[in-house]
């Protein structure tokens, strides 16, 4: 039977990774975006992996564009199996330097977009008792970095709210099933396209990984949506520990080097275009694609993700990265005195 997935923020980034993905094995897939270039080339890379696809240009923001955006894909393919909720926009400045109608806005995409979508796919799979909802989440999202107060605020709350949606499906002993996929950094187009007031170009903090690594954990979870979280990356499993043992520790060590670890050495003059109220890949041409500008820089793979698919034979894996993170953020913290 041909599997249906509607990923959100499908037309850039992990989403785009994600939906390449499920295309490639055959899947019928629903994109949502903004932007009409993206999602154009979002729909030919689905459908020259061997899926079919549907594009169905949608802010997340809008609850009412969410939910019609279902109708739509389920009169196109019928009942909807996996819903990945991925869309977000950021703003990189100090908090003090953040307008309240930006902070408003990225809230209303990456956080409420992901409630928009997840009450969008559970209106359709309650009543079947079937169903999958994968949630893009972040290390980001337990352990907050300056100059991303209201991006690591929306992560969180990602968090807060799927857990009590899972523990209120568990209590109707419904089949369908809500997971969290926390990425590290991740070479997507964001970092070209974000709004951002630092004085140099914005980047993700190292180690970075392609955006296939992070789809292939996406994929997983969809297939495997049993547990309640699954990690990607070296880095998301060492800034997880770390923030469960070491936190104080890193508060300080954040402060002195959050700065300089989100931005490369070029200089930038403020007035690069910016996603966070408009699509930049609407005009043809403008499609960017899933990789950001960091190839030479990002990892192709992820240990992490084979440990965090087979829990029992990285549990003494886990305690050694918990040490270590320990000992690696106190020399790091002497080293910036």
């Amino acid at each position: 039977m041909t599997q249906h997935v509607v990923i959100t923020g499908a037309s850039a980034g992990i989403g785009r990774a994600t939906a390449q993905l499920f295309g490639k094995r055959g899947a019928n897939v629903t994109l949502l975006a903004r932007g009409a270039a993206g999602l154009r080339g979002a729909a030919d890379d689905v459908e020259a992996g061997g899926g079919k696809a549907l594009a169905v240009p949608t802010d997340v923001a809008d609850y009412t564009a969410v939910a019609s955006a279902a109708d739509e894909a389920e009169a196109a393919f019928g009942p909807i199996d996996v819903w990945v909720n991925v869309a977000f926009t950021s703003v990189f400045a100090p908090f003090s330097e953040i307008t309240a109608e930006e902070f408003k806005r990225v809230t209303e995409v990456s956080y409420l977009g992901y409630v928009h979508g997840t009450m969008a796919a559970l209106a359709k799979m309650r009543p079947r008792d079937r169903g999958t909802v994968v949630q893009v989440g972040s290390a980001l999202s337990q352990r907050s970095i300056p100059l991303q107060s209201a991006y690591c605020g929306a992560k969180h709350a990602i968090n807060g709210f799927t857990e009590s949606v899972r523990c209120e499906l568990l209590h109707e002993g419904s089949r369908v099933r809500i997971t969290v996929v926390q990425m590290p950094a991740v070479n997507t187009p964001q970092f070209s396209w974000v709004l951002s007031r630092l004085p140099r170009h914005p980047q993700p903090v190292p180690p970075i990984y392609q955006p296939e690594v992070a789809a292939r954990g996406v994929v997983y979870a969809a297939d495997h949506p049993g547990r309640k979280q699954y990690w990607v990356g070296d880095s998301t499993a060492v800034t997880l520990i770390g923030q469960k043992f070491v936190a104080p520790l890193l508060d300080r060590y954040l402060g002195r080097t959050g700065y300089d670890s989100q931005q490369t050495d070029e200089r930038v003059n403020g007035q690069q275009p910016n996603n966070l109220w408009e699509p930049v890949d609407e005009q043809p041409g403008s499609d960017h694609g899933a990789h950001g500008g960091f190839d030479g820089k990002s990892y192709a793979h992820s240990p992490e993700l084979w440990a965090s698919q087979h829990p029992v034979a990285s549990s003494t894996g886990a305690l050694t990265a918990g040490l270590g993170t320990l000992l690696a953020a106190r020399a790091a913290l002497r080293r910036t005195r």
